[in-house]
């Protein structure tokens, strides 16, 4: 099938940064979210984005129009009618399947449903979806414009020529997609919990401070430490993954999130998006 309208549930950072993507490269994309506010921000994020890319000569100033122009902005989930529908919502199966289902009953059969889940199982959103095989994970990841790696996850249902049209489409998002295999963390997230909870053990023994270790992994070649790392993506969504993994490698110890985590999200120190996390914004 050709994906022509591409559907983004989630005004989020996450959400509108996929949404922007989609836009830059000709699709036609619909932004959803049932908080005016949020779309209202995405929508400010955008041609804020947008404009600094005018502003440093790597896109002209009607081509900036063209791809804002190419997006629309919804509270109403009616006018969710898209070939491809990738939900960037709260980290919770429930409300994602939800969420699926409710779209699914608007859209047509060929519709695909993405979820951008971070760690869970696509496996399990998809079996209480109703066309479970139209189900995939696509995992973007932040600042969505700029990182260039989608990992394509295929649920046990999923249809092989789906998971082949998702792989395209992020080829034509100008992305590297890679393949994972539906297991706690995918790749990614998998590979990343150590770089994060060894970290966090490090300050919470009080051997040195965030900024001292972040400061080391970067001179070490990382493009950014840890903590500021963490304070970009979210750190309720790191946690959440954080814990995610845990649970589904049966908890050894190695992977148990730290306190300091915990800490920050009941404070509300969720880093960039709230001016504060590891550090002040």
């Amino acid at each position: 099938m050709t994906i022509n309208t591409i559907c983004v549930c989630g005004a989020g950072t996450m959400g509108a940064g996929i949404a922007q993507t989609a836009a830059q490269n000709g699709f036609h994309t619909i932004v959803f979210d049932v908080n005016k506010k949020g779309l209202e921000n995405a929508a400010i994020n955008i041609e804020k984005d947008l404009q600094r890319l005018l502003d440093k000569g790597k896109i002209g100033p009607e081509e900036k129009d063209k791809i804002f122009s190419n997006i629309q902005f919804t509270g109403d989930s009616n006018e969710c009618i898209a070939d491809l529908i990738i939900e960037a919502i709260v980290e919770k199966p429930e409300a994602k399947i939800a969420l699926f289902n409710q779209l699914a009953a608007l859209n047509h059969s060929e519709t695909i449903f993405a979820t951008n889940t971070s760690s869970l199982s696509v496996t399990k959103i998809a079996s209480e979806v109703k066309q479970p095989e139209r189900v995939v994970g696509m995992h973007f990841f932040n600042p969505a414009p700029v990182m260039k790696l989608v990992e394509i996850i295929k649920a046990e249902q999923t249809l092989d020529d789906i998971i082949k049209v998702v792989y395209e489409l992020a080829k034509q998002l100008n992305k590297i997609p890679v393949l994972c295999k539906d297991a706690p963390g995918f790749i990614v997230n998998r590979v990343a919990r150590p770089f994060y909870i060894e970290s966090l053990r490090i300050a919470e023994q009080g051997e040195t401070d965030f900024e001292t270790i972040d400061a080391l992994l970067q001179s070490s070649g990382f493009k950014m430490g840890p903590f500021k790392l963490m304070d970009l993506i979210g750190n309720d969504i790191n946690y959440a993954v954080s814990c995610s993994v845990y649970e589904q490698m049966g908890q050894p110890e190695r992977l148990k999130p730290s306190y300091l985590q915990e800490e920050k999200v009941k404070e509300g120190s969720l880093g960039k998006k709230s001016g504060r996390g590891y550090y002040n914004y």
